[in-house]
């Protein structure tokens, strides 16, 4: 089975918080699954700035980049204690409403987040 890589912020400490479960969950249940933090790898093969990364999580799942909410969607499917969430809100419109608000309050407050953090970093 193909693993599928997960981009994910190291520095944002609610973000690694939330891949440790999931890379503790991937472990357990031998999940095709791989965790980068995006501050320890080279970004040109994700097509993506530093910046862009910060922004959203993303996957690499069968050769395409998939952002925000999608991702979410792909991990939650490899992992059997999360596959009721990923059917739940992989139906139209909870997947609507779901994809909104990563993309307009979770996505955008943790980047505010980030920012912060990082212009006070020494």
């Amino acid at each position: 089975m193909d693993r599928t890589e997960i981009l994910y912020n190291g520095h944002c400490p609610i973000c690694s918080a939330e891949i440790a479960q999931y890379r503790k969950q991937a472990e357990n249940a031998d999940a095709p699954l791989v965790f980068t933090d995006l501050h320890q790898t080279d970004l040109s093969g994700w097509q993506l700035t530093p910046e862009q990364a910060t922004r959203r999580l993303h996957a690499r799942h069968q050769g395409q980049i998939i952002s925000g909410f999608p991702a979410f969607l792909i991990i939650w499917r490899a992992l059997p204690r999360m596959r009721w969430l990923a059917r739940l809100l992989d139906r139209p419109v909870l997947r609507q409403i779901a994809d909104l608000g990563y993309n307009f309050l979770a996505a955008p407050a943790l980047y505010q987040l980030h920012r912060w953090r990082e212009a006070r970093r020494p």
